[in-house]
């Protein structure tokens, strides 16, 4: 799937978006992020835990996108010079990211401990980049040779190639039934709102990065090979973390990982303003996606260790779904927003200072036994449940107090209603109701 995305991203960039003027792009780009995000944001929710539930649902998934994503890159191949092509190359973006989300749901169920779900994340994203790598080379060579409908056909025939190998992806339940109290209360606790608010964070400047790259590179002189170059240091740099985060991890606490890959993506979006031009564009890729690979890792150690109740395929999937749409919110800025290149490092670098000092004050709380600060949630959530309030102890008696033991009281006395009424007892001896005072009882008032 990394292989035959990237490219479609040869084909789309060289073809579409950099043919088109500033104005033109930013229109369809827009238009890209709306769309792409609105199923996730709507129908995610509905279907989703019915797909969790069904054996196999997760696999079925991914092999009906790699169907899609053939069918759309041959329309797109035979489309490439008209206006179909934006609304399928739409769909295309939409297949994308739930492949994206149903691979986060379905890792966990094939791995048995922590360390493998570990070594797992971190093969598959030294396998995406390396593919993705490799992938770029004849796409780039089909597109200057023969143009857009090759390089499209290519991106077709890699996704029929993933189809066989989804098919051999074993079916697996990821949640066979609805979250319980005690899942919801471990997602919802403050150590994994606070680090997932983190990596929403490090996502959003992820998704700033590139469309501000992507645009501020159309008014350089030679702008696709810019971009294609921030493409190809992120997507190394990106395996670099992927292959160094198991190593950090066996050292540093994932606290400690997070705050330094928020706090790389501040430095490399202050150095990035100091050296300027497109090789700071370029340093700010890399920064970046390194710092995402670190900080994704750090993330998922901290919602194993924290929510150890939690169905991790359900639960990756829902996050997974809450940075996509960081990512797509991020993106719009400089999107409607013509940045200088510098203004917008800057505006990276605020992003990782903001979350690193958010991520440590939040931090110091919890470890005080305090609550972090809680940003605004982009989905639904359920109220925790609240704890019960502290009732005052009771105050033992004085005498009590006093070394004194009170004598118990005395057993309340019963009175036996079948038994004769007594001298002076004004009560009938089967009902127990009052009886009339004397001189009354079977007396007539006068006429």
């Amino acid at each position: 799937m990394a292989a035959g995305d990237a490219a479609m991203a040869v084909a789309l960039a060289d073809s579409v978006l950099f043919s088109l003027d500033a104005e033109a792009a930013r229109g369809k780009v827009l238009m890209f992020l709306a769309i792409s995000f609105v199923p996730f944001l709507f129908v995610a929710p509905l279907i989703g835990p019915a797909i969790d539930r069904m054996a196999g649902g997760r696999r079925l998934v991914i092999q009906i996108i790699t169907v899609v994503r053939v069918v759309l890159s041959v329309l797109m191949a035979f489309n490439a010079t008209s206006l179909l092509l934006f609304p399928l190359a739409f769909g295309a973006m939409v297949a994308q990211k739930t492949y994206a989300i149903s691979k986060s749901a379905l890792v966990p169920t094939v791995v048995r401990t922590e360390d493998e779900f570990v070594e797992a994340n971190s093969k598959l994203g030294l396998i995406s980049g390396l593919v993705g790598a490799v992938a770029v080379i004849p796409a780039g060579l089909l597109q200057k040779t023969i143009g857009p409908t090759a390089t499209l056909l290519y991106a077709a025939g890699i996704f029929a190639f993933a189809f066989t190998a989804a098919a051999k992806l074993p079916r697996e339940v990821v949640a066979q039934r609805s979250a319980d109290r005690a899942e919801r209360d471990e997602l919802h606790s403050d150590g994994v709102v606070l680090a997932s608010t983190a990596m929403l964070l490090v996502r959003a400047s992820v998704g700033f990065t590139f469309f501000h790259l992507f645009f501020w590179f159309r008014h350089q002189d030679a702008g696709l090979v810019w971009f294609g170059l921030s493409l190809g240091s992120a997507s190394l740099l990106t395996m670099a973390g992927n292959a160094l985060a198991p190593l950090i991890r066996a050292r540093l606490r994932e606290e400690t990982m997070m705050i330094g890959a928020l706090s790389l993506i501040a430095l490399g979006g202050f150095g990035s303003f100091v050296v300027g031009g497109v090789v700071g564009g370029l340093m700010l890729a890399g920064a970046v996606n390194f710092s995402a690979s670190i900080a994704r890792l750090a993330f998922e150690s901290i919602l194993q260790r924290d929510a150890p109740d939690a169905n991790r395929g359900r639960a990756f999937a829902q996050f997974e779904t809450r940075f996509q749409f960081g990512w797509v919110m991020a993106g719009v800025v400089p999107v409607i927003l013509q940045l200088p290149g510098r203004l917008g490092f800057v505006m990276v670098a605020l992003i990782g200072l903001g979350a690193a000092a958010y991520f440590v004050l939040g931090s110091r709380a919890v470890a005080a036994g305090g609550r972090p600060p809680r940003l605004p949630q982009f989905t639904q959530r359920r109220p925790a449940a609240r704890a019960p309030a502290r009732s005052r102890p009771r105050q033992a008696p004085r005498a009590a107090r006093d070394g004194r033991v009170p004598p118990p009281p005395p057993p309340p006395r019963r009175r036996d209603r079948s038994a004769a009424p007594q001298p002076g007892d004004r009560r009938g001896p089967r009902s127990g109701r009052p009886l009339p005072p004397d001189g009354a009882r079977g007396a007539r008032r006068p006429g």
